[in-house]
């Protein structure tokens, strides 16, 4: 479960600012005056991204493998799943009221679920997932400090 999109940032001395694209989401672009804001600024696009292709009822694309100009931008792992539940829903046709029964939630709860801005609980998740014949693994894996490079 890959938890970084590729971004790439560079100063604009046009417009006096750091230019941040994603390559997974071409029509989200966002700016920042200060290198130090790059880093936040990206991930908050990142996430803004999803929402809307999850609140346009689109698929949300996997990340793309890291190129060598690029930028890791970290994914939080309860919005992981939470993109992972809502494009399992759509590919498997699963509506939000069949969820909603399945789990006995009402639709507000079920909406909650796919907030990323909503703090649900990840065992809410992991049913809702196993719902939909899905099983939710993680691991964790040490990794060297972190570069400037990656977010």
């Amino acid at each position: 479960m890959l938890c970084y999109y590729p971004a790439h940032y560079a100063f604009d001395d046009e417009s006096d600012t750091w230019q941040i694209t994603l390559r997974d989401f071409p029509q989200q672009l966002a700016a920042c005056y200060k290198r130090e804001d790059v880093e936040l600024e990206t991930q908050e696009s990142l996430l803004t991204a999803i929402a809307i292709a999850m609140e346009e009822g689109r698929q949300v694309p996997p990340p793309s493998t890291l190129q060598a100009e690029e930028i890791a931008v970290h994914l939080p792992v309860l919005v992981k799943l939470k993109l992972e539940l809502h494009n399992r829903m759509l590919s498997g046709g699963t509506s939000k009221a069949v969820l909603a029964r399945q789990m006995g939630l009402n639709g507000a709860q079920v909406d909650r679920l796919l907030d990323i801005a909503y703090a649900s609980k990840v065992e809410a998740l992991e049913q809702a997932l196993f719902l939909l014949g899905c099983e939710v693994h993680i691991s964790v894996t040490e990794i060297r400090k972190p570069s400037a490079a990656n977010i």
